[in-house]
């Protein structure tokens, strides 16, 4: 087949970013998405499967008419390494063209020392590379903390400040692309789980502290560091209370274990969500009242969020969506009744994520995916495949 120059690509690319985000999408609906002909959709996804980049196998039949093929991923493409760090943890797993998660594992940190977790991401990094060989075209990286220009800014609950994260992929020859996790959760949420398709969205999710992102069609909002979308560090609480992050008064500390443990005259928790979780399987008063008491700080804070960004839909994940189903009436009243007066006819819905421990791992693959199935990264591919 004649090369086609680089500005060709252009359709091609959209052709991948729609497999991406509708992974065995058939080649009938990529072309009735994107307005393409028959023909040209036969002639983009050929010059796909000839650079190695898509493949297509025979979709089940509908009976009468034409046959369509799915769209698939060429088994010798390209794929990224998604690598997700948590406080007492890690994953990884292979991502594919059409966003799909493969081969994960979960690790337990043997040292939280920065130094020392960022060398086993590295080695991982190495034994993807000795494994994928030049198919390897990106590392993206979830982490606990805002990140500017692929540095850890601050990450109060390790102890991590100023960490550079560029040793996981330094002389590797691959790019590094980092992001924190919350706002990562939320990509996934709006590309293929509870805000698909909407807007503007926003997401927030309850771990230790609260986190979030707001994203407009899809893409959050990064801020001028790099940080926003740190809810947790609104001013929402008693500003006599101390937060880890150097602030006073942060949402962080009123909706979560450390506040529940609060409510309950307890000590607070070496294990945050392990406690919550087991103050929201009991039954007694005490519990429940407490449990309540969080619940109401969340749906007031969310109801202020929504009174300044006015979202389409909110979507919640970790520890925020049984603690709203352990307290639901008290949840939806508190949360409407925050609301400013021309929100409450129709009020954005709350929604449970879809995607909830593989959603930084989603995200961080979403953005990875969209440089990789770029018009200039499709040419560079095609340049050598």
């Amino acid at each position: 087949m004649t090369p086609v120059r680089r500005g060709q690509w252009q359709t091609a690319s959209d052709v991948l970013s729609q497999l991406s985000r509708q992974p065995g999408i058939t080649r009938a609906a990529v072309a009735r998405t994107l307005r393409l002909s028959t023909g040209s959709a036969t002639e983009v996804t050929a010059r796909l499967r000839d650079v190695q980049l898509l493949t297509e196998v025979p979709a089940p039949s509908q009976g009468r008419g034409r046959p369509t093929t799915l769209l698939k991923p060429h088994p010798k493409g390209p794929v990224v390494l998604a690598l997700d760090l948590r406080p007492s943890s890690w994953r990884r797993a292979v991502v594919t063209v059409d966003g799909s998660l493969q081969e994960p594992q979960y690790h337990r940190h043997r040292s939280r020392r920065g130094q020392v977790v960022l060398r086993n991401l590295r080695r991982e990094v190495e034994r993807t590379q000795a494994r994928y060989g030049d198919r390897l075209q990106i590392v993206t990286l979830s982490v606990p903390g805002p990140v500017l220009d692929n540095r850890l800014l601050q990450t109060p609950l390790l102890e991590w400040s100023e960490l550079d994260l560029k040793p996981v992929t330094a002389g590797t020859g691959l790019p590094l692309l980092a992001g924190n996790d919350a706002t990562l959760s939320g990509v996934a949420e709006a590309r293929t789980g509870a805000a698909a398709g909407a807007g503007t969205a926003l997401h927030l999710i309850i771990e230790v502290g609260i986190g979030g992102t707001l994203l407009i069609d899809g893409v959050p909002a990064r801020g001028a560091s790099g940080s926003a979308g740190e809810y947790g560090h609104l001013p929402f609480g008693d500003s006599s209370r101390a937060c880890p992050c150097g602030s006073r008064g942060c949402w962080d500390l009123d909706v979560d274990g450390r506040a529940l443990a609060r409510h309950l005259r307890q000590p607070q928790p070496d294990d945050a969500v392990a406690y919550a979780e087991q103050v929201l399987s009991r039954t007694d008063r005490p519990a429940r009242t407490a449990v309540g008491q969080v619940v109401t700080a969340l749906a007031r804070g969310i109801a202020g969020l929504v009174n300044a960004h006015d979202p389409d839909v909110v979507t919640i994940g970790g520890l925020a969506i049984p603690l709203r189903a352990a307290a639901s009436p008290t949840f939806d009243d508190t949360y409407v009744n925050g609301l400013m007066a021309f929100h409450r006819a129709a009020p954005p819905p709350v929604l449970a994520a879809t995607h909830q421990t593989d959603g930084p791992l989603r995200g961080a693959a979403a953005l990875a995916l969209d440089r990789l199935t770029s018009e200039p990264s499709i040419a560079s591919w095609a340049a050598t495949h």
